[in-house]
């Protein structure tokens, strides 16, 4: 069994693969002041709490967007798996092509998302990533990552919203029953969420009507608040939180072979 880390600015989504398959999942805190001490405590803990012995753990793959805590979830991995974490980023000898101006300044996750859409889905693609950011990723059939979109994050617009408007009660970020809302927490629901569909769903429009060759790719959502707009987005084609870590999976497989 491997272990697959997607460090992302709010949290860390870590999945325990046997092969393709995932036998457990957890998503906790990213704490960048966190040790490596507290994290690989942490981390032994996840995996005495889903009954997995950490001798049955063969290695790890980390893709992460925050610097500053790879280095210690790397050394965490190294003191509990007793073997070095590959890294999935841009610097990585993987099959895929990235097709923009600055290569090495994509992002680790983008970096997953593509090689999970040229291995499991074999055809044009766009991953829209709804996190702290949400991002949409262009993807070719071929492995060749041309570009996207980086949009402010659904939570990150909401707290704007919450901190500058000082009336304003910060709200979860559920769907209300209706558009028009009758309280103040109905109103900001269906702003932010409503808003945000409507948001996506045109973004996706704009890059369909763009696409090279005139073809037509399948969107995928992932991320965090992934399932939370599956309802409510028109332009989605297939919804799962896991699809990132399915890449970085991926990544691990050809990086191992490639070592041995």
């Amino acid at each position: 069994m491997i272990i697959a880390f997607d460090v992302g600015n709010t949290e860390t989504t870590i999945g325990i693969f046997a092969g393709d398959i995932m036998r457990a999942s957890f998503r906790i805190t990213t704490s960048s002041p966190r040790t490596v001490d507290e994290a690989g405590v942490l981390l032994s803990a996840l995996l005495d709490s889903a009954g997995i012995r950490v001798k049955s753990i063969d290695g790890a793959a980390i893709c992460s967007v925050v610097p500053q805590f790879t280095a210690t979830l790397a050394e965490a991995c190294r003191r509990v798996t007793g073997s070095n974490p590959f890294s999935i980023d841009a610097a990585a000898d993987l099959p895929i092509t990235l097709d923009v101006d600055e290569p090495l300044t994509v992002g680790a996750d983008r970096i997953a998302n593509t090689l999970a859409a040229h291995s499991l889905l074999k055809r044009d693609a766009i991953v829209v990533d709804i996190g702290t950011a949400t991002t949409y990723d262009c993807i070719t059939a071929a492995g060749s990552f041309f570009g996207g979109i980086i949009q402010p994050g659904v939570t990150s617009s909401a707290e704007t919203l919450f901190r500058k408007t000082s009336k304003l009660p910060a709200t979860a970020i559920v769907a209300p029953a209706k558009a028009i809302g009758t309280r103040t927490e109905e109103c900001i629901q269906a702003g932010v969420v409503f808003g945000s569909a409507e948001s996506i769903d045109g973004l996706v429009r704009r890059i369909k009507a763009e696409w090279p060759g005139g073809g037509e790719p399948i969107v995928v959502a992932t991320g965090g608040l992934c399932e939370v707009f599956a309802r409510h987005c028109k332009e989605f084609d297939q919804v799962d939180p896991f699809f990132t870590l399915k890449g970085v999976r991926l990544g691990f497989e050809i990086l191992s072979a490639a070592s041995q």
